[in-house]
Protein backbone atom coordinates (compact mmCIF):
# COMPACT_ATOMS: atom_id res chain seq x y z
CA UNK A 1 0.00 0.00 0.00
CA UNK A 2 1.21 3.50 -0.81
CA UNK A 3 1.58 6.03 2.00
CA UNK A 4 2.70 9.63 2.41
CA UNK A 5 5.56 11.35 4.19
CA UNK A 6 4.77 14.70 5.75
CA UNK A 7 6.80 17.15 7.80
CA UNK A 8 5.90 15.44 11.10
CA UNK A 9 7.49 12.17 9.91
CA UNK A 10 10.86 13.68 9.10
CA UNK A 11 12.63 13.64 12.51
CA UNK A 12 11.97 9.92 13.00
CA UNK A 13 12.83 9.17 9.37
CA UNK A 14 16.11 11.10 9.51
CA UNK A 15 17.09 9.43 12.78
CA UNK A 16 16.37 5.95 11.45
CA UNK A 17 18.06 6.61 8.12
CA UNK A 18 21.18 7.87 9.88
CA UNK A 19 21.33 4.66 11.90
CA UNK A 20 20.86 2.46 8.82
CA UNK A 21 23.56 4.49 7.09
CA UNK A 22 26.05 2.94 9.55
CA UNK A 23 27.99 6.18 9.92
CA UNK A 24 27.68 7.34 6.31
CA UNK A 25 25.14 8.52 3.79
CA UNK A 26 25.51 12.19 4.65
CA UNK A 27 24.34 14.50 7.40
CA UNK A 28 20.75 13.68 8.50
CA UNK A 29 19.91 17.20 9.71
CA UNK A 30 20.79 18.79 6.36
CA UNK A 31 18.62 16.30 4.49
CA UNK A 32 15.71 16.72 6.87
CA UNK A 33 15.72 20.51 6.56
CA UNK A 34 15.84 20.34 2.75
CA UNK A 35 12.87 17.98 2.59
CA UNK A 36 10.93 19.94 5.22
CA UNK A 37 11.22 23.10 3.13
CA UNK A 38 10.21 21.24 -0.04
CA UNK A 39 7.17 19.58 1.55
CA UNK A 40 6.01 22.86 3.07
CA UNK A 41 6.13 24.39 -0.41
CA UNK A 42 4.91 21.49 -2.56
CA UNK A 43 3.03 19.13 -0.22
CA UNK A 44 3.57 15.58 1.12
CA UNK A 45 5.49 12.93 -0.81
CA UNK A 46 3.79 9.70 -1.92
CA UNK A 47 5.75 6.52 -1.16
CA UNK A 48 5.05 3.43 -3.26
CA UNK A 49 5.51 -0.13 -2.07
CA UNK A 50 7.67 -2.03 -4.60
CA UNK A 51 4.72 -4.32 -5.32
CA UNK A 52 2.73 -1.33 -6.61
CA UNK A 53 5.23 -0.19 -9.24
CA UNK A 54 4.14 -1.22 -12.77
CA UNK A 55 6.45 -3.69 -14.52
CA UNK A 56 7.28 -1.24 -17.32
CA UNK A 57 7.65 1.86 -15.11
CA UNK A 58 10.86 3.89 -15.37
CA UNK A 59 12.36 4.30 -11.89
CA UNK A 60 15.41 6.60 -11.64
CA UNK A 61 17.23 6.54 -8.27
CA UNK A 62 18.76 9.83 -7.09
CA UNK A 63 21.45 10.64 -4.53
CA UNK A 64 24.22 12.89 -3.32
CA UNK A 65 27.79 11.79 -4.07
CA UNK A 66 31.01 12.82 -2.35
CA UNK A 67 32.78 12.97 0.98
CA UNK A 68 30.39 13.66 3.91
CA UNK A 69 32.96 16.01 5.44
CA UNK A 70 32.76 18.24 2.35
CA UNK A 71 28.95 18.39 2.51
CA UNK A 72 29.18 20.16 5.87
CA UNK A 73 31.05 22.98 4.11
CA UNK A 74 29.04 23.04 0.85
CA UNK A 75 25.38 22.86 1.80
CA UNK A 76 22.99 22.08 -1.07
CA UNK A 77 20.38 24.66 -2.06
CA UNK A 78 17.73 22.09 -2.98
CA UNK A 79 17.24 21.89 -6.77
CA UNK A 80 20.51 20.07 -7.56
CA UNK A 81 19.33 16.40 -7.47
CA UNK A 82 16.22 17.12 -9.54
CA UNK A 83 18.57 18.71 -12.08
CA UNK A 84 20.49 15.42 -12.32
CA UNK A 85 17.27 13.46 -12.84
CA UNK A 86 16.08 15.87 -15.56
CA UNK A 87 19.46 15.58 -17.28
CA UNK A 88 19.17 11.78 -17.35
CA UNK A 89 15.55 11.92 -18.54
CA UNK A 90 16.65 14.12 -21.45
CA UNK A 91 19.45 11.68 -22.32
CA UNK A 92 17.10 8.68 -22.21
CA UNK A 93 14.24 10.45 -23.99
CA UNK A 94 11.82 9.22 -21.30
CA UNK A 95 10.12 10.66 -18.24
CA UNK A 96 10.60 8.97 -14.87
CA UNK A 97 7.61 7.29 -13.27
CA UNK A 98 9.23 7.44 -9.81
CA UNK A 99 12.52 7.95 -8.03
CA UNK A 100 14.13 5.83 -5.29
CA UNK A 101 17.09 5.93 -2.87
CA UNK A 102 20.30 4.22 -3.89
CA UNK A 103 21.17 3.69 -0.22
CA UNK A 104 20.02 4.18 3.35
CA UNK A 105 21.72 7.11 4.99
CA UNK A 106 21.09 10.43 6.66
CA UNK A 107 20.94 12.58 3.53
CA UNK A 108 20.69 9.89 0.86
CA UNK A 109 17.39 8.60 2.18
CA UNK A 110 16.21 12.21 1.98
CA UNK A 111 17.46 13.22 -1.48
CA UNK A 112 14.78 11.18 -3.33
CA UNK A 113 12.11 12.73 -1.10
CA UNK A 114 13.44 16.16 -2.08
CA UNK A 115 13.22 15.12 -5.74
CA UNK A 116 9.75 13.70 -5.16
CA UNK A 117 8.47 16.89 -3.57
CA UNK A 118 10.05 19.33 -6.03
CA UNK A 119 9.44 17.17 -9.10
CA UNK A 120 5.96 15.82 -8.20
CA UNK A 121 7.21 12.23 -8.32
CA UNK A 122 6.42 9.29 -6.04
CA UNK A 123 9.29 7.58 -4.24
CA UNK A 124 9.69 3.79 -4.15
CA UNK A 125 10.06 2.27 -0.67
CA UNK A 126 13.32 0.41 -1.39
CA UNK A 127 16.99 1.04 -2.08
CA UNK A 128 20.09 -0.60 -3.53
CA UNK A 129 22.33 -1.03 -0.50
CA UNK A 130 20.19 -1.75 2.56
CA UNK A 131 22.64 0.53 4.40
CA UNK A 132 25.24 2.97 2.97
CA UNK A 133 28.36 2.06 0.99
CA UNK A 134 31.01 4.45 -0.33
CA UNK A 135 31.10 3.37 -4.00
CA UNK A 136 28.44 3.34 -6.72
CA UNK A 137 29.00 -0.22 -7.93
CA UNK A 138 28.31 -1.46 -4.39
CA UNK A 139 24.59 -1.83 -5.07
CA UNK A 140 22.27 -4.80 -5.00
CA UNK A 141 21.09 -3.36 -8.33
CA UNK A 142 24.59 -3.99 -9.70
CA UNK A 143 24.96 -7.38 -8.01
CA UNK A 144 21.81 -8.68 -9.68
CA UNK A 145 22.35 -7.31 -13.15
CA UNK A 146 21.15 -3.70 -13.53
CA UNK A 147 23.65 -1.38 -15.28
CA UNK A 148 24.32 1.82 -13.38
CA UNK A 149 24.91 3.93 -16.45
CA UNK A 150 24.03 6.12 -18.15
CA UNK A 151 24.54 8.24 -15.04
CA UNK A 152 23.84 11.97 -14.90
CA UNK A 153 25.79 14.16 -12.49
CA UNK A 154 25.11 17.82 -11.63
CA UNK A 155 26.21 20.50 -9.19
CA UNK A 156 24.64 23.62 -7.70
CA UNK A 157 25.85 25.74 -10.61
CA UNK A 158 24.08 23.69 -13.27
CA UNK A 159 27.30 22.05 -14.45
CA UNK A 160 26.99 18.40 -15.29
CA UNK A 161 27.78 15.47 -17.54
CA UNK A 162 26.31 12.13 -18.55
CA UNK A 163 28.57 9.12 -18.08
CA UNK A 164 27.92 5.91 -20.03
CA UNK A 165 30.08 2.86 -19.39
CA UNK A 166 27.63 0.15 -20.43
CA UNK A 167 27.56 -2.60 -17.80
CA UNK A 168 30.91 -1.63 -16.25
CA UNK A 169 29.64 -0.17 -12.99
CA UNK A 170 33.11 -0.02 -11.44
CA UNK A 171 34.33 2.18 -14.28
CA UNK A 172 31.20 4.31 -13.86
CA UNK A 173 32.13 4.85 -10.20
CA UNK A 174 35.71 5.79 -11.10
CA UNK A 175 34.66 8.37 -13.66
CA UNK A 176 31.84 9.80 -11.53
CA UNK A 177 34.19 10.08 -8.54
CA UNK A 178 36.66 12.05 -10.65
CA UNK A 179 33.94 14.42 -11.86
CA UNK A 180 32.67 14.87 -8.28
CA UNK A 181 36.16 15.78 -7.07
CA UNK A 182 36.46 18.36 -9.83
CA UNK A 183 33.07 19.79 -8.97
CA UNK A 184 34.38 20.53 -5.49
CA UNK A 185 33.99 17.20 -3.69
CA UNK A 186 30.21 16.88 -3.70
CA UNK A 187 27.67 16.45 -6.52
CA UNK A 188 24.21 15.03 -7.25
CA UNK A 189 23.50 11.97 -9.35
CA UNK A 190 20.75 10.03 -11.12
CA UNK A 191 21.69 6.46 -12.06
CA UNK A 192 20.57 2.81 -12.27
CA UNK A 193 17.47 3.66 -14.31
CA UNK A 194 15.34 0.50 -14.23
CA UNK A 195 11.89 -0.97 -14.67
CA UNK A 196 9.43 -1.80 -11.91
CA UNK A 197 10.11 -5.51 -12.38
CA UNK A 198 13.85 -4.86 -11.94
CA UNK A 199 13.12 -2.96 -8.72
CA UNK A 200 11.36 -6.00 -7.28
CA UNK A 201 14.13 -8.35 -8.42
CA UNK A 202 17.14 -6.35 -7.21
CA UNK A 203 16.25 -3.79 -4.50
CA UNK A 204 16.28 -4.15 -0.73
CA UNK A 205 12.57 -3.66 -0.01
CA UNK A 206 10.81 -1.24 2.34
CA UNK A 207 13.85 0.51 3.78
CA UNK A 208 12.13 3.90 4.02
CA UNK A 209 9.45 2.22 6.14
CA UNK A 210 12.22 0.59 8.15
CA UNK A 211 14.02 3.89 8.73
CA UNK A 212 10.78 5.46 9.94
CA UNK A 213 10.08 2.59 12.35
CA UNK A 214 13.66 2.54 13.65
CA UNK A 215 13.62 6.28 14.31
CA UNK A 216 10.24 5.95 16.00
CA UNK A 217 11.52 3.08 18.19
CA UNK A 218 14.37 5.23 19.52
CA UNK A 219 12.07 8.18 20.26
CA UNK A 220 9.37 6.06 21.88
CA UNK A 221 11.86 4.24 24.13
CA UNK A 222 13.24 7.57 25.31
CA UNK A 223 9.76 8.92 26.00
CA UNK A 224 8.91 5.77 27.99
CA UNK A 225 12.26 5.87 29.83
CA UNK A 226 13.26 2.48 28.43
CA UNK A 227 16.62 1.42 27.02
CA UNK A 228 16.57 2.65 23.39
CA UNK A 229 18.82 -0.21 22.27
CA UNK A 230 16.28 -2.70 23.56
CA UNK A 231 13.62 -0.80 21.61
CA UNK A 232 15.79 -1.04 18.51
CA UNK A 233 16.27 -4.77 18.98
CA UNK A 234 12.49 -5.21 19.09
CA UNK A 235 12.02 -3.09 15.95
CA UNK A 236 14.68 -4.90 13.92
CA UNK A 237 13.48 -8.31 15.09
CA UNK A 238 10.27 -7.83 13.10
CA UNK A 239 12.10 -7.10 9.83
CA UNK A 240 14.44 -8.81 7.35
CA UNK A 241 17.36 -7.40 9.37
CA UNK A 242 16.40 -9.61 12.34
CA UNK A 243 19.46 -9.53 14.63
CA UNK A 244 20.89 -6.72 16.76
CA UNK A 245 23.89 -7.13 19.05
CA UNK A 246 25.41 -4.55 21.38
CA UNK A 247 29.14 -4.55 20.66
CA UNK A 248 30.59 -2.02 23.10
CA UNK A 249 30.08 1.08 25.18
CA UNK A 250 32.59 3.65 26.32
CA UNK A 251 34.22 6.97 25.47
CA UNK A 252 35.70 8.01 22.13
CA UNK A 253 39.40 8.51 22.87
CA UNK A 254 40.84 8.89 19.37
CA UNK A 255 39.58 9.84 15.90
CA UNK A 256 41.70 9.95 12.74
CA UNK A 257 39.88 11.29 9.69
CA UNK A 258 41.04 12.59 6.31
CA UNK A 259 39.48 13.24 2.92
CA UNK A 260 41.23 11.08 0.30
CA UNK A 261 40.16 10.50 -3.33
CA UNK A 262 36.68 11.82 -2.59
CA UNK A 263 36.14 9.70 0.53
CA UNK A 264 36.27 10.38 4.27
CA UNK A 265 38.64 7.68 5.55
CA UNK A 266 39.87 6.98 9.05
CA UNK A 267 39.44 5.18 12.35
CA UNK A 268 37.93 5.76 15.76
CA UNK A 269 38.86 4.20 19.07
CA UNK A 270 36.35 3.76 21.90
CA UNK A 271 37.64 2.88 25.37
CA UNK A 272 35.55 0.98 27.90
CA UNK A 273 35.46 1.46 31.66
CA UNK A 274 37.53 -1.72 32.06
CA UNK A 275 40.29 -0.42 29.76
CA UNK A 276 39.30 -2.53 26.76
CA UNK A 277 39.17 -0.80 23.37
CA UNK A 278 37.01 -1.03 20.30
CA UNK A 279 38.58 0.19 17.05
CA UNK A 280 36.33 1.06 14.11
CA UNK A 281 37.73 1.63 10.61
CA UNK A 282 35.61 3.62 8.16
CA UNK A 283 35.47 4.80 4.56
CA UNK A 284 32.52 7.20 4.68
CA UNK A 285 30.76 4.29 6.46
CA UNK A 286 31.87 2.05 9.34
CA UNK A 287 33.45 -1.05 7.82
CA UNK A 288 34.94 -3.19 10.58
CA UNK A 289 35.02 -3.22 14.38
CA UNK A 290 37.59 -5.04 16.51
CA UNK A 291 37.55 -5.30 20.28
CA UNK A 292 41.10 -5.64 21.60
CA UNK A 293 42.08 -6.98 18.18
CA UNK A 294 39.21 -9.50 17.94
CA UNK A 295 36.68 -9.13 15.12
CA UNK A 296 33.22 -8.23 16.43
CA UNK A 297 31.49 -7.02 13.23
CA UNK A 298 32.38 -6.51 9.58
CA UNK A 299 30.84 -5.16 6.39
CA UNK A 300 28.21 -5.69 4.97
CA UNK A 301 26.63 -6.01 8.45
CA UNK A 302 25.82 -2.66 10.03
CA UNK A 303 28.10 -1.08 12.64
CA UNK A 304 26.32 1.88 14.22
CA UNK A 305 27.65 4.36 16.79
CA UNK A 306 24.97 5.84 19.06
CA UNK A 307 25.04 8.55 21.69
CA UNK A 308 25.13 6.71 25.02
CA UNK A 309 22.27 8.69 26.56
CA UNK A 310 19.92 9.43 23.67
CA UNK A 311 20.79 6.69 21.15
CA UNK A 312 20.99 9.34 18.43
CA UNK A 313 23.15 7.93 15.60
CA UNK A 314 26.54 9.59 15.16
CA UNK A 315 27.89 9.81 11.61
CA UNK A 316 31.60 9.39 10.93
CA UNK A 317 32.11 13.08 10.17
CA UNK A 318 30.64 14.00 13.58
CA UNK A 319 32.67 11.60 15.73
CA UNK A 320 34.60 13.58 18.36
CA UNK A 321 36.97 12.92 21.24
CA UNK A 322 35.12 12.56 24.54
CA UNK A 323 31.76 11.41 23.22
CA UNK A 324 30.09 8.70 25.31
CA UNK A 325 28.78 6.11 22.91
CA UNK A 326 27.21 2.68 22.50
CA UNK A 327 28.10 0.65 19.43
CA UNK A 328 25.70 -1.88 17.95
CA UNK A 329 25.89 -4.40 15.12
CA UNK A 330 22.86 -5.28 12.96
CA UNK A 331 22.54 -8.17 10.53
CA UNK A 332 21.88 -7.41 6.86
CA UNK A 333 19.21 -9.17 4.76
CA UNK A 334 19.99 -12.45 3.03
CA UNK A 335 20.26 -10.91 -0.46
CA UNK A 336 23.21 -8.86 0.84
CA UNK A 337 25.06 -11.96 2.09
CA UNK A 338 25.14 -14.10 -1.03
CA UNK A 339 28.52 -14.92 -2.62
CA UNK A 340 27.59 -12.60 -5.49
CA UNK A 341 26.88 -9.73 -3.07
CA UNK A 342 30.02 -10.30 -0.98
CA UNK A 343 32.08 -10.18 -4.19
CA UNK A 344 30.84 -6.60 -4.68
CA UNK A 345 30.69 -5.18 -1.15
CA UNK A 346 32.17 -7.77 1.20
CA UNK A 347 35.31 -7.20 3.34
CA UNK A 348 37.81 -7.91 0.56
CA UNK A 349 36.32 -5.10 -1.55
CA UNK A 350 37.64 -2.62 1.05
CA UNK A 351 41.08 -4.18 1.34
CA UNK A 352 40.22 -5.98 4.58
CA UNK A 353 41.77 -9.37 5.34
CA UNK A 354 38.79 -10.50 7.43
CA UNK A 355 36.37 -13.07 6.07
CA UNK A 356 32.72 -12.15 6.43
CA UNK A 357 31.17 -13.68 9.54
CA UNK A 358 27.56 -12.73 10.39
CA UNK A 359 27.29 -10.56 13.46
CA UNK A 360 24.83 -12.97 15.08
CA UNK A 361 27.43 -15.75 14.83
CA UNK A 362 30.17 -13.59 16.32
CA UNK A 363 27.85 -12.81 19.27
CA UNK A 364 25.56 -15.80 19.54
CA UNK A 365 25.17 -15.49 23.31
CA UNK A 366 25.54 -11.74 23.79
CA UNK A 367 22.20 -10.24 24.92
CA UNK A 368 21.33 -6.62 24.28
CA UNK A 369 22.37 -4.52 27.25
CA UNK A 370 25.37 -6.72 28.15
CA UNK A 371 28.32 -4.35 28.41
Amino acid sequence: MSWTIDVDDLPDLARGAALLGTGGGGDPLIGMLLVKTAIEEHGPVTVLDPSEVPDDALVIPTAQMGAPTVVLERLPAGPEPLGALRRLEAHLGRTATATMPIECGGINSMIPLLVGATGSLPVVDADGMGRAFPELQMETFSVYGVPGSPLAISDENGHGVVIDTGHDNRQMEWLARGVTIRLGGVAYIAEYAMTGSQVRATAVPRTLSLALSVGHAIRRAREEHRDPVEGLAEAFGQTIYTHLRELFDGKVVDVERRTVDGFAKGRAVVQGADGSELEIAFQNENLVARRDGRLVAVVPDLICVLDAETAEPITTERLRYGQRVRVIGVSTPDLMRTPEALAVFGPSCFGLDDAFVPVEQLHERTPVGAR
